[in-house]
């Protein structure tokens, strides 16, 4: 991208610092994202309840349609995630190369959204081409532009580790903490009853969080800035190790192959699990959009996950980060046997997510800072940096597999016959589904956790990476300093 149209004064960024402000934190990196991620965690809960329940494509193509269709998106989404990787280490402008499609990114979500809920009522196969088209313009093309802009603000915000730090907590808040807040609690407890299956409201409520997006991206957009960038371009610096030399280093390394087949692993299970959700709230746990049922579920959850930023970081400290996300995972694999056993036990499958979700913490902090320790063992074994590529692939893992878990899912509803409630008299009626849906909505949602986190736990065995992380890191330094580097 050449200089241009970004480069005018009027689109230029408001932070000017050359640290990290107090503005810059609370504008750019927590109330910013938190359109966009909010939006996100919606679809990522409910868009799939709009297709089984509201516009009922469960039977489409003998239930072949919400099984394929996502998962060929996700390939589609994977590649184009690829794409805006080159892209984005392609663009040149003043205001850096991420922040530029973070503008651009604003309303084509907001517009791609919208679309996504505006499916006309017309016949199935108008629908399904709709469905297909909007689903495809949101998640391959515009969130994919912003999420690979996000994404990428906190690395290129400053070399400063301390700062950097303190922007990652605040991105977590924005990703966990206030999502968590509507789509755990504020959905569910109100909302879902509200609007059940009634299509006009839906698409109310999803032209809201749409237009909330766009003006909070515009100020993640206006409220950051890419120092890293900025001075590389100032000191003429580029990447000049080939593209295909740094993806042989990334395969061939096997401490980035275990972490990226922990990752792998616990995104199939956690993508079912949050998809199940809904479902066995409606028909498993609850009755259908009850308005307590999954608030209780989710707020049991959320409560550990609030309490969590300042718990685990002393005891990774202290037993290091693989131990207690290992510790974790055991955790997790009895709370979710618990909830596997009793699943109509409201008691007892609470006592079960608390015990999963005090578990599930280390993997929620910790995994990031584990994937930095790997990233700087890659350097030391190659001698160069290889963030951009192995971003790209933890980015083709988790859009690939959400969507193949989506499809997995709808796949076992359609088989077991499930049976999508119906608008009488302006009233929402769900029925009550067999024993077959409910044993495997129950799977989803609790029984796969059961067996994936012991797997994870073993797997964690071999990624001893830490144990030598410092020493590497030394050495990383002393090779720099013997080359006249200064960072």
């Amino acid at each position: 991208m050449k200089q241009s149209w970004i480069d005018r004064s009027i689109w230029r960024t408001k932070i000017t610092s050359g640290q990290v402000t107090t503005k810059e934190k609370w504008l750019g990196y927590l109330l910013g994202p938190a359109g966009a991620l909010l939006l996100n965690a919606v679809l990522a809960t409910y868009l799939n309840v709009y297709y089984t329940d509201v516009l009922k494509l469960t039977s489409v193509w003998g239930g072949a349609f919400l099984v394929v269709f996502p998962i060929v998106s996700k390939v589609i989404d994977a590649v184009t995630n690829v794409v805006m990787g080159y892209v984005i280490d392609h663009t040149r402008s003043r205001e850096g190369k991420a922040r530029p499609w973070l503008l651009l990114s604003a309303p084509l979500v907001a517009i791609t959204a919208v679309l996504l809920f505006t499916v006309p009522n017309a016949s199935k196969t108008v629908q399904v081409v709709w469905v297909m088209v909007s689903y495809n313009l949101f998640y391959s093309f515009a969130y994919t532009i912003f999420n690979m802009s996000h994404n990428l603000m906190v690395p290129l915000s400053t070399r400063n580790i301390t700062e950097r730090g303190s922007l990652s907590v605040f991105n977590q808040i924005a990703t966990i903490m206030m999502s968590g807040i509507i789509v755990a609690l504020i959905m569910p407890m109100v909302i879902m009853p509200m609007i059940g299956v009634d299509k006009g409201k839906w698409i109310a409520l999803m032209c809201s969080l749409s237009i909330l997006a766009l003006p909070l991206t515009l100020l993640e957009y206006f409220f950051t800035k890419e120092r890293v960038t900025l001075e590389n371009q100032a000191a003429g610096e580029d990447i000049s190790v080939p593209f295909a030399q740094q993806l042989k280093t990334i395969l061939t390394d096997k401490y980035i192959l275990i972490i990226y087949g922990y990752f792998l692993i616990s995104t199939i299970a956690v993508s079912i699990k949050n998809i199940s959700l809904v479902y066995f709230c409606n028909y498993v746990l609850g009755t259908y959009n009850d308005g307590i049922t999954q608030t209780l579920v989710s707020a049991i959850g959320g409560i550990p996950m609030g309490i969590g930023i300042f718990a685990v970081w002393p005891l990774a400290k202290r037993f290091g980060k693989r131990n207690i996300t290992m510790a974790g995972m055991i955790l997790m694999s009895l709370g979710s046997a618990i909830c596997w056993a009793f699943p109509h036990s409201m008691v007892l499958v609470l006592v079960g997510q608390f015990i999963k979700n005090v578990g599930g913490l280390p993997g929620a902090y910790v995994f990031m800072a584990l994937f930095a320790d790997v990233l700087h063992h890659v350097e030391w074994k190659a001698g160069f940096r290889c963030d951009g590529i192995a971003m790209s692939i933890y980015n083709i893992i988790a859009v690939a597999i959400v969507g193949i878990s989506t499809g997995i899912f709808n796949g076992w509803l359609a088989s077991a016959g499930y049976v999508a409630p119906e608008m009488v008299n302006g009233v929402t009626q769900a029925v009550t589904q067999s024993s077959t849906v409910q044993g495997v909505i129950t799977f989803g949602f609790v029984g796969l956790e059961t067996f994936s986190c012991l797997i994870l736990a073993v797997l964690l065995l071999f990624l001893n990476v830490e144990k030598s992380i410092g020493k590497k890191q030394a050495e990383i330094k002393n090779r720099r300093d013997g080359n006249g580097h200064d960072n």
